[in-house]
Formats: C-alpha cells, structure tokens, sequence
C-alpha cells in the first residue's frame, strides 16, 4: 500500500501533543475540583497539577472538555434543559476574580520579533516549534500556543477588513467598484 504524503498530513514540526492519560486517581481528584468548582481559577490548577503530577495546561484543558461534555450531556436530557438553563442564571461560579486570573504576559520587543517572523513562516506550529520557541524566548508552551491562536485570530479579522477599507478607499477618491 501506498503512503500517502499530502502536505495536509501532519508533520514532524507540526505534530500534535500527546493525549494525556490520567490514573483513576488522578481522574478521582479532578472530577471532584470539577464538581466544586466547573471554572477554576490559575491558582487551583496550578495545586491540582502540582497535586496529580501534571502541567497546568493539561489541568486547563481537562476542565474545558469536561465543562463541554457536561454541558453536552446536559442538553440531550430533555427535563434537564429547564434545569440547566436555570443554573445557567447563576453566574457566581463562572465569573473570576482578578486574582483567580493568570497575570497578563508581556513580552519583549525581541520576544515579538521571534514570535512574529515564527508565525510568517507557520502560522500553524506543532507542539515541537512552540516547545522550541518557549524555551528561546523564555515563556511556557502555553503562552507560546496562546500568543499563536490570538495572531491567527487577529489576522483573519484583518483579512476580512482589508477589502472593506480597500472598497471604502476607492470610493472616497470617487472611483467605482
């Protein structure tokens, strides 16, 4: 059989992170956090990684699934929906305070520069490149992911716009269509 090389296939620099597998243990203690608190705060998954042996960006990423899941569940039970939709009125737990929140990162003009001329060559890196970048810049994986998802999403905003302004110009100076 033949092997199918189509440069839509995932790459050695753009490969996937590897699924993280917890111990029913481990699964013991999140699933307990996630039933006292669905959105924890920096601080929580910060100990519940350090409590289970993990990165925080696992511990994040967990919750987001699970608070997926739940909600998906939640949806396909019919009595539940009016249930749900109620809860849903409570915003106590889903809003965070300040310090719950992880500090905004800044980054140097050098650090942008590496992050900037990274994303012109590949907007879309594996968790190889950003490892790769962290360590050269100085910042965790998942700042370096982050940075990345809001670029892209800045520049397809941009994308959409250009048109726009291009269509507006050519009208301000009195041209057609």
């Amino acid at each position: 059989m033949a092997q199918d090389v189509s440069p839509n296939k995932t790459t050695a620099t753009n490969r996937r992170r590897s699924r993280a597998k917890f111990t029913e243990d481990q699964l013991k203690i999140l699933v307990n956090a996630f039933n006292q608190k669905p959105y924890p705060g920096y601080a929580t998954k910060k100990r519940l990684a350090s409590e289970i042996n993990t990165e925080e960006s696992r511990i994040q990423i967990w919750f987001q699934n699970r608070r997926a899941r739940h909600r998906f569940q939640k949806r396909s039970e019919p009595e539940e929906d009016l249930k749900s939709s109620q809860d849903e009125d409570h915003h106590e737990e889903k809003i965070r305070s300040r310090e719950d929140r992880r500090c905004r990162t800044s980054y140097t003009s050098s650090q942008l520069h590496t992050l900037i001329e990274a994303f012109m060559k590949n907007p879309y890196p594996g968790i190889d490149s950003r490892e790769q970048l962290a360590k050269e810049i100085g910042v965790p994986e998942s700042r370096v992911q982050i940075w990345f998802q809001n670029r892209r999403s800045r520049f397809h905003v941009q994308r959409k716009r250009e048109p726009d302004e291009a269509l507006e110009q050519r009208q301000d100076q009195g041209q057609d269509p």
